[in-house]
């Protein structure tokens, strides 16, 4: 059996292995105008042996590939691919592909090896907590430092309804319908983090799934108590133990949506938040988490579960454990139109 070598186990997911495609995609013009025509064409084998044999030849020693910037940029780029309640999109569909994975080895291992990808892997940065408030359409608003409780106690008792009344939607695995996708408690209202970093107020501000156009916010930063009980999400087998722990039968719910985007039909489960609060006061999911994770069906015994509306280094806050520490800083969007737009400080608001 071959030793696995840093980085192969973000070949395993399709975020991961579309962090690797978008590293080469944005070093070579080329090779994503290649990528583009044999994902809209993918059974054309001609296509995408040529791609395979592009990204085989292709330069993955130029340091630049691997810098925060390019990471960052590549990060982005298949957090904003991600879709739990339709197919996976063609380049996501195209890299399943035994051939092509194999092909982004090289890539995949340049990724772990780089010293600009420790943080990926890193447990939540305590010190370092920002929540981050869309403010285009919205008033400056605090985050919600209490009532994590009350709002469990809400979701729970809302998910438990719409898996009784999701016995009445169709029963063909394929019917056109769609219904809640999250595997988050996203409709709770709670309040969730990012870590900042060098030059970007918060990493939500630019890695957030199913992201709206959103060009202004409000970046609060936030300290946690001492002694908080994290539970930390790092690879796949984190993620199925938090849900055979506190499983929840979402089955029907969610039967529609993640067969589309996974393939697998069958009973799904995930954790039931409320029951997850009363052992821990926060759940952090680390970037490497999110790519090796993120999208799949996992067997959970006799069930599978999909981590669904999760964004890298975001950990939901389940209980009231959070202060106020300091005031928010504005961050705008300097250029809407560009591929990536760039973040700056703007001018502090008053709370």
């Amino acid at each position: 059996m071959s030793r696995k070598r840093p980085g192969d186990d973000l070949l395993d997911g399709p975020r991961g292995r579309r962090v690797c495609l978008s590293l080469l995609t944005s070093a070579h013009d080329s090779l994503w105008q290649l990528a583009f025509h044999a994902a809209r064409s993918p059974a054309d084998g001609e296509l995408t042996r040529a791609l395979t044999r592009a990204i085989t030849e292709a330069d993955v020693a130029d340091p630049g590939l691997t810098d925060e910037t390019a990471l960052l940029d590549a990060l982005e780029v298949s957090t904003n691919a991600a879709r739990y309640w339709q197919g996976p999109d063609d380049l996501d569909a195209l890299l399943t592909s035994p051939q092509l994975r194999s092909a982004l080895g090289p890539v995949a291992h340049q990724i772990g090896e780089s010293a600009s990808v420790a943080w990926w892997s890193s447990p939540i940065a305590l010190d370092s907590q920002r929540y981050v408030q869309w403010t285009d359409e919205s008033p400056l608003e605090p985050p919600a430092l209490s009532g994590a409780a009350d709002r469990l106690d809400r979701w729970r008792t809302n998910e438990l309804s719409d898996e009784r009344r999701a016995a009445r939607r169709p029963k063909a695995v394929d019917a056109s319908f769609s219904g809640e996708w999250w595997s988050t408690p996203a409709l709770a209202r709670l309040t969730t983090t990012s870590r900042s970093r060098p030059d970007l107020g918060a990493i939500s501000l630019r890695l957030t799934e199913d992201a709206l156009s959103y060009g202004r916010a409000n970046v609060w930063p936030l300290r946690p108590a001492g002694g908080c009980r994290i539970y930390e999400i790092t690879e796949p087998t984190a993620w199925t133990k938090l849900v055979a722990r506190y499983p929840m039968d979402v089955s029907l719910s969610r039967r529609h949506d993640w067969w589309q985007a996974t393939g697998h039909d069958g009973s799904w489960s995930i954790p039931d938040w409320a029951a997850v609060s009363s052992d821990f006061d926060a759940v952090h999911l680390t970037v490497t988490g999110y790519l090796t994770t993120a999208g799949r069906a996992l067997p959970v015994g006799n069930s599978a579960s999909v981590l669904a509306g999760w964004a890298p280094d975001q950990t939901y806050w389940l209980g009231d454990v959070l202060e106020s520490a300091g005031d928010p800083v504005e961050w705008r969007l300097e250029d809407r139109r560009s591929k990536h737009g760039r973040w700056s400080r703007g001018i502090p608001d008053s709370p």
